[in-house]
Parts: structure tokens; sequence; C-alpha cells
């Protein structure tokens, strides 16, 4: 595609090079690459113009002129320009597929994953774009993170299109909506889960997080979703017309669960009649399968297909995962690392024990410090024994972590156990629970990697630390 076709207001005599691909890593560019200087957080890609030129870049979008023999298209914000032209280079693909956008603090990935078994169900072919995995034609394949650069997304959506997929449920990050990676997508529902303390290293305030999720419903024309139970939701549904509401606790939604009933495996529950399970239990999930529920709905998924594919929904690993080793009590893996995912995780497995509620946990370095005391205070509130161990530490002392952590726990509470090295803290918890406990692993879910000091990343999933703990205790 011309260069021309890529970017409006090109001027007379500006060259108009074919351009094939585009790059924001000069080590990623071939011949005919369009490269994209976008200036990062740690490093400025106009720095690496020349490399890209030298690899094969036949034209530069830029912030400023550079005059190095190319043609270059200057903008104001190169990020902000990123998803339009890479729609284009692809087709415009998101206006042939049905997308749905699932935004919110906790939630995501479960909501992503039952949407899309909704959608199945209903005869849509549908592809997955989240943290966990992404699915592309029915094939999954490794993600790497919540929701990839502009240029990756597009370039994702028209291989979803060549592999006969019709629609597409993905994941939203705040950070994805402010830095314009998700521009240029042809929404056709959107999904707010919650809003809770996270991600406040990135935003100013609440306000700011909220106002970030708040834009991908108010920039579009897509079927609004929106979880009323949550303050922060009956907010934006009071914003945004014609807004789908869904609720348990809120008896003004418009899809509200009744009788509802749960046991460690499932919740059953009734809407407008219609008797469903969702294979998971605890009200957040029931939240989640609501919002899906509402957008196969509004996609034209029919009530039978919404119970058929509800009720055998694939569902995401780490994800209130039990383990089960034949142990004499429940180990659970949960991704909670906020804390109000914590507490609902710890709430739901109180409703499920019939002896104590164990948790372990730590927080993630080079993140927000501020949300740590309160997920101590989560623990606290609702756990009978707790270990404190290592997440994902980075650059940071694992133990300050812990100690800021535990300034949130009540002296007067649950006793308090550290271990800081994770897999040992694992077993150690293993060895502690007794039968009809639930001990719940939580923080880092489906995580295949932990991040140490200097940049050391070690393979780890809490899933196969919890199975070799329990086989170590059964033998």
């Amino acid at each position: 595609m011309r260069l021309r076709e890529l970017f409006d207001g090109l001027g007379e005599g500006q060259a108009d090079p074919d351009v094939t691909t585009m790059a924001l890593d000069s080590r990623t560019v071939t011949a005919g690459t369009l490269f994209c200087c976008v200036p990062g957080f740690e490093a400025d890609g106009h720095d690496f113009a020349v490399a890209a030129i030298e690899q094969g870049a036949v034209a530069l979008l830029t912030e400023r002129r550079l005059d190095l023999g190319v043609a270059e298209v200057v903008v104001d914000d190169v990020r902000a320009s990123l998803a339009p032209a890479a729609a284009r280079l692809n087709g415009n693909p998101t206006a042939a597929l049905e997308m749905v956008g699932i935004t919110g603090t906790n939630g995501k990935t479960t909501s992503a994953f039952l949407t899309r078994a909704l959608l199945e169900a209903g005869g849509k072919q549908t592809g997955l774009l989240g943290s966990v995995k992404q699915i592309v034609g029915r094939r999954p394949e490794p993600s790497f993170r919540t929701t990839p650069e502009a240029i990756d997304l597009q370039r994702c959506f028209a291989a979803m299109l060549a592999a006969g997929d019709d629609a597409c449920t993905m994941e939203v990050s705040s950070h994805a909506i402010r830095l314009h990676r998700v521009d240029a997508i042809d929404w056709d529902v959107a999904i707010f889960t919650n809003l809770s303390y996270e991600h406040l290293d990135f935003h100013e305030d609440m306000e700011d997080y909220f106002d970030a999720k708040a834009s991908l419903f108010r920039d579009t024309a897509a079927q609004a979703v929106i979880n009323i139970d949550d303050a922060y939701g009956r907010r934006l549904a009071d914003e945004i017309s014609g807004a789908i509401t869904v609720g348990v606790e809120s008896d003004d939604a418009q899809l509200q669960a009744k009788s509802v009933r749960s046991d460690a495996r499932s919740t059953r529950f009734t809407l407008d009649g219609l008797e469903l399970t969702v294979p998971l239990p605890g009200q957040f999930n029931l939240l989640n399968a609501l919002g899906a529920v509402a957008a196969a709905r509004s996609l034209g998924v029919d009530d039978a297909a919404i119970a058929t594919g509800l009720a055998g929904a694939e569902l995401a690993p780490g994800r209130f995962e039990p383990i089960n080793e034949g142990q004499g009590f429940a180990v659970i893996v949960d991704y909670a690392h906020t804390p109000d995912a914590l507490a609902n995780v710890l709430k739901t497995a109180r409703q499920i024990s019939s002896g104590r509620v164990i948790v372990l946990f730590g927080a993630g370095g080079d993140r927000d410090a501020t949300r740590r005391p309160l997920m101590g205070a989560a623990a606290s509130a609702d756990a009978d024994l707790i270990f404190l161990t290592s997440d994902n530490p980075r650059s940071e002392d694992p133990l300050k972590i812990i100690d800021q952590i535990a300034e949130g726990i009540d002296q007067a509470g649950p006793p308090v156990e550290i271990v800081v090295d994770r897999a040992e803290a694992i077993s150690v918890a293993i060895a502690a629970a007794e039968p009809d406990d639930v001990l719940l692993i939580a923080g880092r879910g489906h995580e295949r990697w932990q991040e140490l000091a200097g940049g050391e990343r070690i393979e780890f999933e809490d899933a196969t630390a919890a199975r070799k703990a329990l086989r170590g205790r059964a033998a």
C-alpha cells in the first residue's frame, strides 16, 4: 500500500513509497517497512531511525523532521497515528469482525473466555486476545501482554479474518486505552466489569484511571454492558445512554441474577426465567457471566445456545483454578493481585470451606506500593492463616515489599508466616493445611516466569509448584 493511502494530507511532491509493514522496533525492520519513531518511557524511537533505514525502512513516522533521505510523515503524536495507519494497512479488519472489548480492574480474562464460549455456542467462530493467551482461527498462541501494540493488534485481527473467525473477544487495559493501542477498532460491544485500586503508578489518581476506562465507552457507538453493582459502573451507566446494566445486588439492573446457588465448582442462577450454570464459584464470577450473557444476546446468540455455552465454557488458567492431587483439602490458584480481587476470592474461599482459609501471596516490585498494605488488610479480614512471600520482586528487596504488606495486617488478626522463597512458601503452606481447609495461592495465577532482581527471570508456575508440593506431602 502506498504511504499516501495510509495518511491523509500528505503534501504534493512528498515521496510516496510502497509500504508493506510497520514496526516500532528497529530490530524487526525489513524491506518495505514504515518505521514508527515512538518516544517511549525508557528510549526514544527517533534515536533508532538510522538503524531502521539500514535494515530496509522506506519511510518514517516521526514527531520531528529527521531528513535521513527517506520519506517522512511528521505528526504531533506518533502513538495516536499508529492505529489508524495499521488498520488501513491491514484492510480495516475489525469492520468485518464482531468485536467485544472488556475493560475493568478485575474479571477481564474470565469475561473474555466466557463471552467467547457463548459466541462459539451460537455458531460464531471466535478469536480471543488477552493476558493468558490468544486464539486465532481456533489455534491457541502465547500471549505476552494484556493488550498488544496497535500494529500487532491489527495484524492479529487480519489473521483472524483469514483463518475464518467471525468475532473476537479481547481484554482492554487502561494502558492500552491511554496509549492509543485500541484506537481504530470498530467495537460492537464494550463490557465494564468493575474498577478498584490499581495502576496508580501509571495513572495520576483513581479519577484518571476511571476516565481512561470510561473513554472506551464514550468514544464508540458500541453497545455498552455495565456492572452496576460496582460504584464506578453505576456512575458510568448514568453517563452512557442505552447501556445494558447487569447486577446481582442491584434490583434496577436490566439483567439481574436471581435464585443464586453456589458450591466449590459452580454457580447456578436464574435470569429472566432461564436456568443457567457458570462453572465457577463466587459472586464476582457470576457478574462476569452476566456481562458475557448480555454481550452474546446483543450479538444475536439465543438463550438455548447461551445455556449450553456457559455450562461448558473453557476456564481461564490461574483464575480460581483448583489443584487436585487427591488431598483432603482444597488448593486454589488465582491471579488476584489487587486488594479488591484478593478480598473477593477470599470471600469465595470462605463460602466453600468447612475448615480454615489459608492465603499465600506477595506483591509485585516496581509497581504501585500504596496498595501493599491494602492487600494485607484484605487478607487480615478474611483469612485464618497468612503466608507472605515473594511475587515478582523485580529490582526491589522482597523483604521490604513483605514489610509493607504486613503494615496493613491487624496485629490482633490471623497468624502470619514469612517465607521469602515462593516455592518454599507454597511447600510450607501445603504442609500446614489440614482436612477441609482451603489454601488460596494468590497473585500470579497463570504466570509462567518469576521476575527477580537484576532482570533475572526464572521459570515458575504456582500451579506446578503446588502439584509438586502436594505430591511430596503425599509421599
